[in-house]
């Protein structure tokens, strides 16, 4: 039993990922350049895209959400992804790899918990580019919602504490889906689709709840919030800033404490599964 002294410092191994990760990106500048320019023009893109849609309403709102609401609400949605593609994706893709070569036996070898180290050995610093960009629409869209003159919004300390509280907790209920799919690589030996499936699964978080209505998207906004809890990640962070949750809103502050219920789930699940396959698996050598 290794003394507590000895026990892993994951802050300092967190930061030695990161900073091994920006090395090897900076070592190749243009093509890191590249990649972001990619990724902010896909980004501007659909941007423009929203902006023709609204150019084209005459009340400039879609659902209950107004132009500047609704834009809040995208760069929240860039904001969770990108932080999930920077510190999680590029572990993801790479698990299947592990198994099929037999390089998971090193990582269990090491005096460092699996699930930490595998989720987290690589980053990609060029995803965090839309992470800036969904800063400068969130900060613009906020301004224009407070200059509002019929109903000015505040922002709040406290209002930006919950809106950073709860986009942690879509993040992790993100890492926590992603880390349940790359588990399952060790039963089916070799999950090439994880990516397709990801984006099919995540892209239900994209747009806000108040669409999935009627005979069709009812039950879609159901499944999605109390089974596969996708919905809930953008949605409530951002309906915190660009419409406030109200004590008084059964609705909305049931939708915030179920929030930290499915976080905790889904990160005591994906736990569960993680550890679950492990058991499944078959070293190399063996």
């Amino acid at each position: 039993m290794a003394s507590k002294s000895e026990q892993p410092q994951y802050t300092r191994v967190f930061l030695t990922f990161a900073r091994n990760s920006l090395i090897r990106d900076m070592t190749f500048r243009a093509n890191f350049i590249i990649e972001c320019i990619a990724s902010l023009s896909w980004t501007m893109m659909n941007l423009g895209f929203y902006l023709l849609i609204f150019s084209q309403i005459e009340q400039r709102r879609i659902a209950d959400w107004h132009q500047f609401e609704f834009f809040a609400f995208i760069a929240t949605t860039w904001i969770v992804n990108s932080i999930v593609q920077t510190f999680f994706m590029p572990n993801a893709q790479e698990f299947s790899e592990l198994i099929r070569t037999g390089n998971l036996d090193f990582a269990l070898l090491k005096p460092i918990d699996t699930q930490f180290l595998i989720s987290l050995q690589k980053m990609d610093w060029s995803s965090l580019s839309n992470f800036v960009a969904g800063g400068v629409l969130l900060v613009v869209s906020l301004w224009r919602l407070a200059g509002d003159p019929a109903h000015p919004l505040t922002v709040t300390p406290l209002l930006a504490g919950m809106y950073l509280f709860y986009l942690a907790c879509g993040v992790a209920i993100m890492y926590s889906l992603m880390v349940s799919l790359a588990a399952t690589s060790i039963w089916l030996g070799r999950n090439q689709t994880l990516y397709d499936f990801w984006f099919y699964i995540t892209n239900f978080s994209r747009y806000p709840m108040e669409i999935y209505n009627g005979p069709f998207g009812a039950p879609l906004q159901w499944f999605f919030t109390f089974i596969i809890p996708v919905l809930i990640v953008v949605n409530v962070p951002a309906r915190i800033v660009a419409q406030p949750l109200r004590p008084e809103t059964s609705v909305g502050t049931s939708l915030a404490l179920f929030a930290i219920a499915a976080t905790v789930g889904c990160l005591l699940g994906s736990r569960w599964i993680f550890k679950r396959a492990l058991l499944s698996y078959r070293s190399a050598s063996s």
